[in-house]
């Protein structure tokens, strides 16, 4: 009798490989998949380990390519952020791993999936919404909301012992008592000591960045060449390194940012599912590419686009947060977003220093700005005495009410 096939979304970590040997004493034939989304791990190893634990197939998928162009650059067009703060690290990879889950199902014929997030977080509506989307059939096995499983496993102790009782090797360690969530944008950290929101966190937390202490005491000048958006080139002005393949731009902005203490977030944030949460994130390449991309829409995009655009990115965000990722609305949203950035296309110069990205310059073959326009010194064809009427006009309503309070 065939055993029903089922692609486990596999990390290697305790709660992955533990999944992996329960869904196969379940009587699964179950396939992992190692999505690399930029996160610093083995990838050799992990599959290895899936393969000892109990495996039949492993996929090691490298996304990384993808996750920038399909889904980093679409979000910077709205310079998308979650709550004023979070730029959504963890939020955009998730739709790329379920994507590409869904597509090894279908590969392999079987309609079931599995994954290991928790009951209490945003991945497992991002992961399922994700799997519906791609697949209304699929049939999802979701651990941490199991009956069965939750019955057996109570927390970390009760895994530990079932990883021992089955020989699958773990690593025990309280050196960094946190969760951590690591790709090309962003890593996470959450959890732990970091759940008291009155204490301040500690410089060991962070892993992508220095200290603003540490980093070194001069500035470094950045230019962008963008086209319709989409960051095209970045040249370092000191050392004239030159970056265009969009991978490795990220790549490249991440080293520059860690070295110049970019990017560190602190934050109390509003879960999906309703609950608070601390999180500290690092995302010190895309802070410098967002800020450097908003910087010349200044000069390149219309007013009443931008405004309008801007008062839509907010809800644009939390669709992204709370998985809602090829949505309708969504599609909606992205397609109005991709029109308002027809024409910021240009150059866009910053400074990096001890933790802040400095504006140093704009310039765009398609810029509304006039300089003659804007001055204080010269009229440049502006007539002053038309505001007396557009001033009158526009009070009428506020005289109203003034004289009916």
């Amino acid at each position: 009798m065939n055993k029903e096939k089922i692609i486990l979304a596999y990390s290697g970590g305790l709660d992955t490989s533990v999944i992996l040997k329960w869904l196969a004493n379940k009587g699964f034939d179950v396939i992992a998949y190692v999505a690399n989304v930029g996160q610093n791990e083995d990838f050799a190893a992990i599959e290895k380990k899936a393969l000892a634990t109990g495996a039949s197939k492993v996929y090691v998928e490298d996304l990384r390519k993808e996750l920038v162009t399909d889904y980093i650059f679409p979000a910077l067009k709205a310079n998308t952020i979650y709550e004023g703060t979070y730029m959504l690290g963890t939020s955009l990879a998730r739709p790329v791993i379920a994507k590409r889950q869904i597509e090894i199902a279908r590969e392999e014929g079987t309609v079931y999936v599995a994954h290991g997030a928790t009951g209490k977080g945003n991945d497992q509506v991002r992961f399922e919404f994700g799997y519906y989307m791609h697949m209304p059939e699929v049939k999802i096995i979701s651990p941490w909301k199991d009956p069965e499983w939750l019955s057996q496993f109570e927390g970390r102790s009760d895994m530990i012992a079932y990883a021992q009782k089955y020989g699958i090797p773990i690593k025990a360690s309280t050196k960094k008592p946190y969760s951590e969530d690591e790709n090309l944008i962003h890593i996470s950290h959450e959890a732990g000591i970091l759940e008291d929101p009155a204490k301040r966190c500690e410089d060991d937390v962070y892993s992508l960045t220095l200290s603003p202490k540490e980093a070194k005491d001069e500035e470094t000048l950045l230019t962008f060449e963008f086209k319709d958006g989409i960051p095209v080139s970045v040249t370092n002005e000191q050392d004239k390194t030159v970056v265009t393949d969009p991978l490795e731009m990220i790549l490249y902005l991440n080293k520059i940012g860690h070295d110049n203490a970019i990017g560190r977030v602190d934050m109390v944030e509003n879960r999906y599912i309703g609950i608070k949460s601390r999180g500290v994130y690092e995302t010190p390449g895309c802070e410098i590419l967002w800020k450097a991309h908003h910087n010349l829409e200044g000069i390149t995009m219309d007013k009443e686009v931008m405004h309008l655009r801007d008062s839509l990115m907010p809800h644009y965000a939390t669709l992204i947060y709370n998985g809602y990722w090829g949505a309708p609305e969504f599609a909606m949203l992205t397609a109005a977003f991709e029109q308002s950035q027809k024409q910021v296309t240009g150059t866009s110069k910053v400074v990096l220093y001890k933790g802040n990205v400095i504006f140093a310059g704009v310039s765009s073959p398609v810029s509304l700005y006039n300089e003659a326009l804007g001055s204080m010194d010269k009229a440049g064809g502006y007539q002053p005495v038309d505001c007396k009427g557009f001033i009158n006009i526009n009070a009428i309503r506020l005289m109203a009410s003034a004289k009916r309070d």
